[in-house]
């Protein structure tokens, strides 16, 4: 057995000294790292996100949120979302082991953190979603091991440094949405393990895409759109092997599509819409993995290749806006994965292909203004999905497939202009979802149910051949727009009719209605547009339509109608009155004495007036004639008076003379233009310009509310003093407010009556708006009262507003855009009714599309980003400045305050973006439960508003139809397109997963 040696007492010692010392090392470098989580926390001020870290006994900061540790050490810090305000701390790479740092989301400020070099081991840096400015730094290539950086959603500006070709281990480089402006490197070329670039939503200088890209062969994702792109797509971009998602939309590339792009095996979405691409499309196609192909808005021609008809994953087809000929491919129409098809604006011809439909759950079927002939597939709902059919502009015809009629899904049929006939399905009347139902220019034939969808808002059946009676029915009651000209509707117009509270238009004309006009108005209360004309309506015109409160253009000529016209029509409330050919008689009203209204009368036999201004005879007010035995004394008795009378006139002249030159007055040098019959004179005006009087002031000038004693009325005048240096810049906003508001009517803009002028100042005179402005009743600092606006009072504002500036940007020629809409320039009359003011900074849109100032004008919380950082302009910017006021009204919060450090309109975006519930972000002074549905919505409708991208954004007109029909979805928005008001869904946005649907990370 052999011997054991004894282990010397001095080698246990020493083991367990090792011991003790490694404890205490590692026990120093806990407590060392903990404190520096917490000098992290401390330094972002403590922020309930970070509640959670605090020291304990019992356990390690390992265990905290956001902290993740390899072998007890941190390696990671996940920040994402946690509503940090501040910078980011040197000392926060003293945790020597850190490869994780994700900042998404938050409000970090400063220039680029370059202290963070300072983190070795760094391989994963998230920054994305900040408010970081200035230049990526030259000398980025100092964080060598890192293989993740993504800058995008921030304000760097500048080149992007040649340096960043030299980090060799990058797999995903974002640096989309921020305000790049220089050049970006072809040295990314040599990134050759990149997997994910994007580069998108930059204002960078035109430049080409670099050939040394295609060098990029590991790259699965490429997004460059909105990048100010030129030149051709080079032909070797076939040898990005690995491509699956390519998007250069929206820039201005050229030239054909590289044949060698549609043999990529691994492309799954391509997006190349919105450029000036040529040419046509590849005829082979080996692309067979494609889900998404979006090739809209560009020139291309030819025909759609057959090949398509292989791409068994395809959902998504977009060929809109081009020049494509030709039939559309059968066998497209058999696509099993095929969800929207969306071909309109082209010149394709032939017939529709038999099965579309009938094999996958198709969606969005539009092919609108082509040259397409046959009837519609009668498949086209098999999938229980479809939500939208559009033909319109077409020369499609036959019967509409009866699978319509159970086709429960649809929310939109425009198939205008077309030469359909026969009689509608009945269950396409009903269909529950069902909005908007065009079906204008076609042969149908038969009544109109009484029995609709209860979602049913938009309805247009004229020239047609319908015929009956015009429908009573409740369930017509969410009606906005009932277009049902040139048919055969017979009968009364039913007192039912004017229960629809939310219709705006409505368009009877060139039918057989006959009967009296019903007097009993229940509820046109939003009713702005009327066309009756061409009937056989007979009867009186009743008093009550002159008093409808939002009645802008009535048209009821060509009509029996007998009796006098109602002393409440006036000119004040009518942009467009025709009373012609019909049996009325007696005097015009005084207040429609007026050259604009010369061709309203016409043919009214026994109408005058008593002025020249119209052609009518003159009215004779001589109630009888005299015997030839009275008429010589009265004759005498004449001759008197007028010799009296021309003495008392000789002597007033006289004395005025006299007084005149005794009395030192101002308003002989002034000039008068009116703009409305006024009850006046400039000396009452001028008069009343004293500081008792004075209710407001500006850069512009003051602003006096003025009494007129002898009438009771009061107006508000404005009156710009004239100044050396500003005179320019004043007499060009006095000019726009005189050319925009002088010729313009409408209940939702205040109404200017006159402007005064002399040497040294301008008065402007318009209607006195006794509530004041919108921002005094809504925000508490600036409230003189306690009353509150409760929720159905600011929704009537917002609608008035929304109602005056869709009139600006689509009913007036041009359009006008008044760029410095917000709540203060938002009055409100006794009734709180909405009118638009402050027309100084307003702009003509002479030229359909964009234009630039040469000055930026606007107020902070308000104006659109482009705006302020392009001078580019169109009507987007007022649609902005509407949605940071719809966003004031549901959270009563100012426009430039959402936090301590963002807007109103960001602060929204990070609160709807988070997940939060909106409830929490409304005004809590007037939630009540009955409102919140409505009040989210106009939230909503407020973010969708002042999206950053200006084409995100939807027009005026759109945003009025959502607030009339305000209980239905914003999830699905429509487009005006069509001549009739042809609506088509606008589902079309390309951009899903990383470049999202919405374009909120922008």
């Amino acid at each position: 057995m052999p011997k054991i040696t004894p282990v010397p007492l001095s080698i246990y010692f020493f083991t367990l000294f090792l011991y003790l010392l490694t404890l205490a090392k590692s026990q120093s470098f806990d407590q060392q790292e903990q404190a520096i989580l917490l000098r992290l926390r401390q330094h972002w001020k403590n922020p309930p996100s970070l509640n959670q870290w605090y020291p304990s006994v019992s356990s390690s900061h390992c265990t905290w949120p956001e902290v993740n540790c390899t072998d007890g050490s941190v390696t990671g810090l996940h920040f994402s979302n946690m509503k940090i305000v501040g910078t980011i701390p040197p000392f926060i790479c003293d945790l020597k082991n850190l490869t994780v740092l994700d900042f998404y989301n938050n409000s970090f400020i400063g220039i680029f953190p370059a202290a963070l070099y300072n983190c070795s081991k760094l391989q994963y840096l998230d920054l994305s979603q900040n408010d970081f400015v200035d230049v990526i730094p030259d000398d980025i290539d100092r964080f060598s091991r890192l293989s993740f950086l993504n800058l995008s959603g921030n304000n760097f500006t500048g080149n992007i440094p040649a340096a960043i070709g030299r980090l060799q281990q990058l797999k995903e480089l974002a640096l989309d949405q921020n305000q790049l402006n220089g050049t970006f490197p072809p040295e990314i070329g040599n990134l050759s393990n990149l997997e994910m670039l994007s580069m998108a939503y930059n204002g960078f200088l035109p430049s080409k895409l670099p050939s040394n890209f295609t060098k990029l062969k590991k790259l699965r994702w490429l997004w460059i759109s909105n990048a100010n792109l030129i030149g051709e797509i080079p032909e070797m971009i076939g040898d990005m092997v690995a491509l699956e998602h390519l998007d250069l939309a929206e820039n201005n590339l050229t030239g054909n599509i590289p044949s060698s792009l549609f043999m990529l095996k691994n492309l799954s979405v391509l997006y190349l819409y919105k450029n000036q691409l040529s040419g046509e499309i590849p005829r082979v196609v080996e692309a067979l993995n494609l889900v998404e192909l979006d090739l809209s808005d560009n020139n291309l021609r030819g025909t759609i290749p057959d090949d398509f008809g292989k791409l068994q994953k395809l959902s998504r087809l977009n060929l809109f806006f081009n020049q494509l000929s030709g039939e559309i491919p059968q066998s497209i129409g058999r696509l099993p994965a095929l969800i929207n098809f969306v071909l309109f604006s082209n010149y394709l011809s032939g017939v529709l292909p038999p099965d579309m439909g009938r094999y996958s759950k198709l969606k969005i079927f539009d092919v609108s203004s082509n040259r397409l002939i046959g009837r519609l597939p009668e498949f086209l709902c098999s999938g229980g999905n479809l939500v939208g059919v559009v033909t319109f502009d077409n020369n499609l015809d036959g019967e509409l497939p009866k699978s319509l009629g159970n086709c429960n899904s649809l929310l939109m049929v425009s198939i205008s202009r077309n030469a359909f006939y026969g009689i509608i399905p009945a269950g396409l009347w009903t269909a529950s979802d069902l909005q908007y139902l065009m079906l204008s220019d076609n042969l149908f034939t038969g009544e109109l149910p009484n029995e609709v969808s209860g979602n049913l808002s938009w309805l247009e059946v004229s020239n047609n051949r319908f015929s009956g009676k015009l429908p009573t029915g409740a369930s017509w009651k969410n009606l906005v727009v009932f277009n049902a000209s040139n048919n055969f509707f017979s009968g009364p117009v039913p007192q039912e009719l004017t229960s629809l509270s939310l219709l705006t238009t409505l368009l009877l004309d060139r039918n057989q209605l006959g009967g009296s006009l019903p007097s009993d108005i229940v509820s046109w209360n939003s009713l702005t547009t009327l066309n009756m004309s061409r009937n056989q309506i007979s009867g009186q015109i009743p008093e009550e339509f002159g008093s409808l409160p939002k009645l802008l253009e009535l048209d009821l000529s060509e009509n029996q109608l007998t009796g006098q016209i109602p002393s409440q029509f006036n000119s004040e409330r009518f942009t467009f009155l025709n009373l012609s050919s019909n049996h009325l008689t007696g005097e015009i009203p005084i207040s429609l004495e007026n050259a604009a209204f010369n061709s309203s009368f016409l043919n009214n036999p026994g109408l005058c007036t008593r002025s020249s201004l119209l052609s009518l005879n003159v009215c004779n007010f001589n109630a009888q004639k005299s015997s030839k035995n009275s008429n010589k004394p009265i004759a005498l008795v004449s001759s008197i008076l007028a010799t009296a009378f021309v003495l008392a006139l000789l002597l007033s002249f006289l004395v005025i003379r006299v007084y005149q030159k005794k009395r030192h007055v101002l308003h002989s040098e002034w000039k008068l233009t009116s703009f409305q019959k006024l009850d006046f004179t400039v000396s009452d005006i001028l008069s009343g310009l004293t500081d008792t009087n004075l209710i407001g002031s500006g850069g512009s000038g003051k602003v006096y509310h003025v009494p007129m004693h002898r009438s009771g009325l009061i107006v508000a005048v404005k009156r710009i003093c004239n100044d050396r240096k500003l005179d320019h810049k004043l007499e060009k906003e006095f000019q726009a407010e005189v050319q925009i508001l002088g010729r313009i009517r409408h209940l939702n803009i205040v109404k200017l009556l006159c402007c005064i002028c002399n040497d040294d100042s301008k008065l402007l005179v318009y209607e006195y708006m006794e509530k004041r402005s919108l921002d005094q009743w809504l925000h508490a600092k600036k409230r003189s009262r306690s009353v509150e606006l409760d929720w159905p009072m600011r929704f009537q504002i917002a609608l008035g507003a929304a109602q005056g500036l869709s009139y600006l940007h689509h009913d007036c020629s041009p359009p006008i855009i008044h760029r410095d809409i917000k709540s203060s320039n938002i009055l409100l009359d006794s009734a709180f009714n909405a009118k638009i003011a402050d027309f100084g900074l307003a702009r003509l849109l002479v030229k359909k599309g964009e234009a630039t100032v040469s000055a930026v004008a606007g107020s902070f919380g308000y104006m659109a980003p482009e705006y302020a950082h392009t001078a580019r302009m169109n009507e987007k910017v007022d649609v902005y400045s509407f949605g940071a006021v719809l966003l004031e009204l549901t959270t009563g919060k100012e426009a430039n305050f959402g936090d301590e450090n963002t807007c109103l309109a960001e602060w929204a975006w990070r609160h709807l973006n988070e997940g939060r519930p909106i409830v929490d972000a409304l005004d809590k002074e007037i939630t009540e439960s009955s409102c919140l549905d409505e009040m989210s919505l106009v939230f909503q409708l407020g973010v969708k508003c002042t999206s950053k991208l200006p084409s995100n954004r939807p027009s005026m007109r759109e945003v009025l139809q959502i607030l009339l029909q305000h209980s239905q979805p914003l999830a699905y928005g429509v487009k005006n397109m069509g001549r009739d008001g042809d609506v088509i869904p606008f589902l079309l946005n390309s951009k899903l997963g990383y470049a999202s649907d919405s374009d909120e990370n922008v």
